[in-house]
């Protein structure tokens, strides 16, 4: 690797961004597979520390959070008690910023709780401002959050309710069917549970999979060990945040979220790779709260002691309710009884009389 030139470097790292197998990539560029597959090693290290210094201290309105599966050299089902501890699922942990479309955080492992909190706690330690958070049902994540975020993050949990029904196809290669509803759960803070979504996260994982050749289903691409797996992660999570142009917003997501001021090039990606020394993992920060609209009135709010989050007024208590006022009775003239003559003896007791009122004049 050390005898190609930047040039030759830049060729082999933009077909491997593009979505090439380390096979294609070897017939398009003329360079031997061990070569390309050292060269994937030292660049994705390298942009794994490059992520690491630039993306902190983000100001996130609104993160999601998913998992994209993958597996290493054979899937889960397949794995015997003789096999390595790295064989078997590989999911990825992405943590994207909605309004910036920027990878906060990541993580490759298995899908499990040790993973899931090193995963929450390292966003966490990235980010400024209390969140909007929104995830899927993955059990592991409310907890997670807990620890991490103590308080200073509004979180819901979107769940999506599957369906056993059999396919009218009957293919069940991809996915069961779904009902047409999903359930969101608040669980921390004041989360804005009508537009709790993950949307966003599951597009990016798309572009993952359309992107990295080792997340195609059902082809021979797959890795066969775990570092080429995390080093093409990580290659594409900095190509991605400071190369690739995102459509919605027409900048980078670094540029949109402040961290770079230009769109970088393939040769400055892997110039800055191969140079970036290693550096401290980020410390979390105290979390400040979100700025309200322009125009909106700011709510009172006090941090409670040890980070343990913030005593908020989110909204204006209901007023008592007011019984509803009986309409008006028009009132009625009642004539008076004539008194009877001094003459005649006072009524005895009888019968009582009933009388007539009229409502309306007679005219």
């Amino acid at each position: 690797m050390s005898r190609l030139s930047a040039e030759a470097r830049a060729r082999v790292v933009s077909q491997l961004v593009e979505g090439c197998s380390i096979a294609s990539t070897c017939r398009l560029t003329g360079v031997s597979k061990p070569t390309v597959l050292a060269l994937l090693l030292r660049v994705g290290a390298g942009c794994e520390r490059l992520h690491n210094r630039l993306v902190r201290g983000v100001a996130c309105h609104v993160a999601q959070c998913d998992e994209i599966w993958s597996f290493v050299q054979k899937k889960q089902s397949r794995v015997t008690d003789s096999d390595p501890a790295e064989f078997g699922d590989a999911y990825t942990f992405v943590a994207l910023a909605s309004a910036s479309k920027l990878i906060i955080s990541y993580r490759v492992g298995k899908r499990d709780d040790e993973n899931t909190r090193a995963f929450i706690a390292d966003l966490r330690a990235r980010l400024t401002t209390v969140p909007q958070l929104y995830t899927d049902g993955w059990q592991p994540y409310p907890s997670a959050i807990g620890a991490s975020f103590a308080g200073g993050a509004d979180y819901a949990v979107v769940h999506k309710n599957y369906s056993r029904k059999a396919r009218r196809d009957d293919d069940h290669r991809y996915e069961p069917p779904r009902d047409p509803f999903i359930t969101r759960i608040p669980v921390y803070g004041v989360p804005d549970v009508e537009r709790a979504s993950t949307s966003h996260v599951e597009r990016q994982n798309w572009t993952m999979r359309m992107h990295i050749r080792r997340f195609t289903r059902l082809c021979n691409g797959f890795s066969r060990k775990l570092a080429n797996h995390r080093a093409a992660v990580a290659l594409h999570v900095a190509w991605y945040n400071l190369c690739r142009i995102h459509e919605s917003i027409r900048c980078t997501p670094a540029m949109e979220a402040g961290i770079t001021r230009h769109v970088w090039s393939i040769p400055e990606l892997v110039e800055a790779a191969l140079a970036e020394p290693d550096t401290e993992p980020p410390t979390p920060q105290p979390l400040r709260l979100r700025e309200p609209p322009a125009g909106a009135p700011t709510a009172p709010a006090r941090a409670l002691p040890n980070g343990r989050g913030f005593l908020r007024l989110v909204g204006a208590a209901p007023s008592a309710p007011v019984a509803p006022q009986p309409p008006p009775v028009a009132s009625v003239a009642v004539q008076p009884e004539p008194e009877p003559p001094p003459s005649e003896p006072p009524p005895g007791p009888g019968p009582r009389r009933m009388k007539q009122l009229s409502l309306f004049d007679d005219d």
